[in-house]
């Protein structure tokens, strides 16, 4: 092991350093002293290495920015805004201080840009790399799962699947062969959208009866609200496909031979956000109904095959 727990730490602080105001006592005491908000928001996810990324895949970097973005998208599903993250990390002990650095600073970077610090956390050695990270937000109007309402229209706040073309791309070893296509500068876009995704924080969906961030993808994340509002999905396949980005990623998929449908509706790790309501902004793809469940209206059949979503333990 090329570093001490102290070393380590002291890097931590130096990265993680803030004046801001909200901030009463930060990182080297027992805990974090805060300023709170009425309503508060809180989350948290964990990240393990070989099930939720690569070292081989992405930059220490893009490991620090996607596991932050993962618990800050989950905020602004809720319609709130992330104030503070707390990071834990459990190390094998071979990473240098500069690769712990930059993951640090990955992390440490997409809290500012989402208006939130880094105020704490643990350390720890593990057989396995793994980071596990809480948020801390608040919201004057907390919108939940629960609210759709039936006659409701449903909206994406970009397109769904990019994520997923880039880790499909990954998976297959295809990142020299897709080099020299004439669609690389998609499939740069879809590799940049896996290791380190885009959150669509400047969507106004305040105005929403519904929502929830599709990292798991749009048809769990789909059937979720319909079980949570007791009512149905209904996603219109038609509509999707006359959204401007749906060409672009098409075009990928055509490249590389996939049904776009299975990245678009059963891919995750987007962290696009799915919301019901009337006039929203983001792409209308379909409407809540009265029967319960989810269901797709696809009148040329476009979509040949149901996608299936992934899942931690199938």
């Amino acid at each position: 092991m090329g570093f001490s727990e102290s070393a380590v730490i002291k890097l931590l602080a130096e990265i993680f350093a803030s004046s801001d105001e909200r901030l009463i006592l930060g990182i080297g005491d027992d805990a974090a002293v805060v300023r709170g908000f009425e309503h508060q928001i809180l989350t948290t996810d964990i990240a393990v290495e070989g099930v939720h990324f690569k070292r081989a895949w992405s930059s220490p970097y893009e490991i620090g920015a996607r596991i932050a973005k993962a618990n800050i998208a989950d905020i602004l599903s809720m319609n709130g805004h992330c104030d503070y993250l707390l990071v834990a990390a459990s190390l094998t002990g071979e990473e240098s201080l500069e690769w712990i650095g930059d993951l640090a600073r990955g992390i440490a970077e997409t809290a500012k840009e989402a208006g939130a610090i880094v105020v704490g956390g643990d350390l720890s050695k593990s057989p396995t790399l793994q980071i596990a990270i809480s948020a801390i937000g608040h919201s004057s109007n907390p919108i939940t799962r629960s609210g759709a309402r039936v006659g409701d229209s449903i909206y994406l706040s970009s397109l769904s699947g990019w994520s997923a073309a880039g880790l499909y791309i990954l998976q297959n070893n295809l990142t020299e062969q897709i080099e020299r296509s004439v669609e690389y500068p998609l499939a740069a876009r879809a590799l940049s959208e896996y290791r380190n995704p885009t959150l669509d924080s400047a969507i106004n969906f305040s105005k929403a009866h519904a929502m929830a961030d599709i990292s798991d993808s749009l048809l769990i994340q789909g059937s979720q609200i319909a079980q949570s509002s007791k009512v149905g999905i209904e996603i219109d396949i038609e509509l999707i496909a006359a959204s401007p980005e749906f060409h672009e990623l098409n075009l990928l998929a055509q490249e590389l031979s996939v049904d776009i449908w299975h990245w678009i509706l059963g891919g995750g790790e987007d962290h696009v956000l799915l919301a019901t309501g009337e006039n929203l902004p983001g792409i209308c793809i379909g409407q809540v109904v009265s029967e319960p469940g989810i269901s797709f209206r696809d009148p040329h059949q476009k979509m040949k095959v149901a996608p299936v979503s992934w899942s931690h333990f199938s």
